[in-house]
């Protein structure tokens, strides 16, 4: 079980930094006059199943060995999962470049998500 508790933190600095990434790319696009990329979208995508797949091992590690210290650990990673797919339906009508903008701000804000359910593990 301490391998899936180590895991669990490692892809939690994982998301950190791939959050960041598909963040500043969502900025960098914006700046460009761009709208959302395939390959954007898709990185998104794979945030989102990462973030998920997280979830999952944060509750294996939740079912079979210990929760976390602070209860608020539980809500970033709900929040984290949820955040990129609400702002992708919010945006959704906005200008090509609004969508670009708003899902680069999404995703670094989710980036934060990450680091505060870090800070309360």
């Amino acid at each position: 079980m301490d391998v899936v508790l180590s895991l669990h933190g490692r892809m939690a600095t994982a998301l950190v930094l791939y959050y960041t990434v598909v963040g500043l790319w969502g900025l960098f696009l914006g700046v460009r006059n761009s709208g959302p990329t395939p390959g954007f979208r898709g990185a998104i995508a794979i945030a989102v199943i990462a973030s998920v797949a997280q979830g999952a091992l944060g509750f294996v590690v939740f079912a079979f060995l210990r929760p976390p210290a602070d209860a608020l650990h539980v809500l970033y990673g709900f929040a984290l999962a949820l955040a990129l797919p609400l702002a992708a339906s919010v945006v959704r009508d906005r200008a090509a470049r609004g969508q670009s903008v708003a899902l680069g701000f999404a995703a670094l804000f989710a980036a934060g998500l990450a680091i505060r359910g870090i800070i309360t593990a």
